[in-house]
């Protein structure tokens, strides 16, 4: 089978992407074409994958990228079995050639509901965005496959489509126990996704021995404090990290940030890096949006802080320095918890079988139901 898959607006490693489908579909043995933005990115490709570089869209400078995404999309579409996109910009006004194939738009996030979490958009356009937004995904489904990466998004489309949660891969062995020294957060950076809040907690354990480690981008109206708290000695931050070394410097930490804002987006969507900090034996900190605590608190691998309450984060984070069996324990039962229900190659199993079967290559693949202990997000 050859997929073409295409993004303009992720980071041509981005972890859902890359790490977790490309993965899966190489080694199930299909050919890839991956349309990125690597230049602009600084990103080298894999061998082997077959590359095609775009442009990358990034906040108001869109349309040049989706231009030339349009152009590589169109001359790929006949020699594609399935071509997968993963920006919803992409749809509006995609070539007609492409669209004769067999489309599959994998859905990242409530597009809608994330409006109020992007400082590019403006505030008084966002209302008239949200019904337009709306109708071009009813467009896309009377059109297109979807895959959707949350149970939660389910309501916002007519049809049933196969859901393939953005999960994690987990070691055989458990990882080592926690340090008493370092709190980690890996993704990207923004005001709605607790970035300000990490600093200022930063601010208020740094000279009592914990230093906060921040591996991601970050949009560009909080880097100028990002910048300043590390000049003055508060935190590291490290820049985008491909995920797979991202989470490497994060094993061992003795907690893993998720301080995710109240945003509509976040109430109904899984958040993987809570996951991730579980699978590599890191206890977590987490803002109280129900899919997290809806993890956290049945498996005990962490501790629920209010929105927006650096001095609760930091009284956890001094909490969990000073108690080496409480964060051995949370570390353990995360571990134990994210291989038992989280690991991706079941995940990936049941994609690569659904791609299949939209190809034209398999019967209707028979897939597994989540296990019965599985989290209602």
């Amino acid at each position: 089978m050859r997929v073409c898959v295409c993004t303009v607006v992720h980071h041509p490693e981005d972890a859902r992407i890359l790490h977790r489908q490309i993965r899966a579909l190489l080694d199930a043995g299909h050919e890839i074409t991956y349309i990125a933005p690597f230049r602009a990115c600084n990103v080298t490709p894999w061998r082997e994958i077959t590359p095609v570089d775009v442009p990358r869209a990034t906040g108001r400078n869109r349309l040049k990228a989706l231009r030339a995404a349009h152009r590589v999309l169109a001359e790929h579409a006949p020699y594609a079995d399935v071509i997968l996109l993963h920006d919803p910009e992409l749809l509006v006004s995609l070539p007609r050639s492409v669209r004769s194939r067999t489309v599959v738009w994998d859905v990242h996030e409530d597009t809608a509901a994330a409006l109020s979490a992007k400082g590019w958009v403006p505030a008084p356009a966002r209302p008239f965005l949200r019904p337009a937004v709306r109708r071009l995904e009813a467009r896309a489904e009377r059109r297109h496959r979807l895959l959707l990466a949350e149970e939660g998004y389910r309501d916002r489309f007519r049809e049933d489509h196969p859901v393939v949660p953005n999960t994690t891969y987990v070691a055989d062995a458990p990882p080592g126990p926690p340090d008493g020294v370092r709190a980690v957060y890996v993704g990207h950076l923004s005001v709605a996704r607790g970035a300000l809040d990490m600093i200022e907690t930063a601010r208020r354990v740094a000279a009592e021995g914990i230093m906060i480690e921040l591996i991601g981008a970050a949009d560009i109206e909080i880097r100028p404090a990002l910048r300043d708290a590390q000049r003055e000695g508060l935190l590291r931050w490290y820049g985008f990290v491909p995920n797979d070394r991202a989470l490497r410097i994060a094993e061992g930490a003795m907690a893993g940030l998720a301080l995710l804002h109240d945003e509509p987006n976040y109430r109904h969507s899984m958040p993987t890096k809570v996951i991730e900090y579980m699978a590599r034996g890191v206890p977590v900190v987490t803002t109280p949006n129900p899919p997290a605590v809806g993890i956290v608190e049945p498996a005990g691998s962490g501790v629920v802080v209010p929105f927006g309450d650096p001095d609760a984060v930091a009284a956890v984070l001094r909490r969990l320095r000073d108690d080496p069996a409480l964060r051995h324990d949370m570390g353990k039962r995360g571990y134990e918890t994210a291989r038992a229900r989280f690991h991706w190659p079941v995940q990936a199993e049941r994609f690569v079988a659904q791609l299949e079967h939209w190809a034209g290559r398999t019967p209707v693949p028979a897939l597994r139901p989540a296990p019965s202990d599985a989290p209602v997000l």
